[in-house]
């Protein structure tokens, strides 16, 4: 099982993939490590990245999910895969691939990226964001409000992921 918390920047992807990866006795891995050092300028500087940008990040953090795969691990990534394209590329064929759609208003989410130090997204960018997600159906993801605490998201995702497996069952 490959778990990838997604949405867009503010919504406690990293928090939520380690406590996930925890849960599961897994490795995490924050797919911003995979971000170029040119994108994490533009970023940094207010720049919106484009699908050209992206293209290759999200190949690389494909690679690496494979390479779990390959290796028959549960692992947690993170990616904001804000289009269903990007989830696409991220997903392959693979039906053990779970996206967790950590869904917030714009208030919420700009009042935790105000609050933010050290991290190289520069806040303006929310509202690109926002503007390019395309949200997941439920097809596609378990979706969890952010306003929940971390560990009731947690909780409403190993609850959730319990569902899914009994319906396949």
């Amino acid at each position: 099982m490959i778990l990838i918390a997604m949405g867009v920047s503010g919504a406690g992807k990293t928090r939520i993939g380690e406590m996930l990866a925890e849960r599961l006795k897994c490795t995490f891995t924050d797919g911003d490590a995979f971000h170029s050092e040119a994108n994490k300028k533009k970023m940094h500087d207010g720049i919106p990245l484009t699908d050209d940008d992206r293209w290759p990040w999200l190949r690389t953090i494909r690679a690496a999910i494979e390479e779990k795969q390959r290796a028959h691990e549960t692992a947690v990534f993170t990616c904001s895969s804000l289009k269903r394209s990007y989830r696409d590329i991220l997903r392959g064929n693979d039906r053990d691939v779970c996206f967790v759609y950590l869904k917030g208003s714009f208030e919420v989410l700009h009042e935790r990226l105000a609050s933010r130090t050290g991290h190289f997204f520069d806040p303006s960018l929310l509202q690109s964001q926002l503007d390019t997600l395309e949200e997941p159906g439920a097809d596609e993801a378990i979706e969890v409000s952010i306003e929940l605490t971390p560990e009731q998201i947690v909780d409403e995702v190993m609850k959730q992921m319990e569902t899914r497996r009994n319906q396949a069952s």
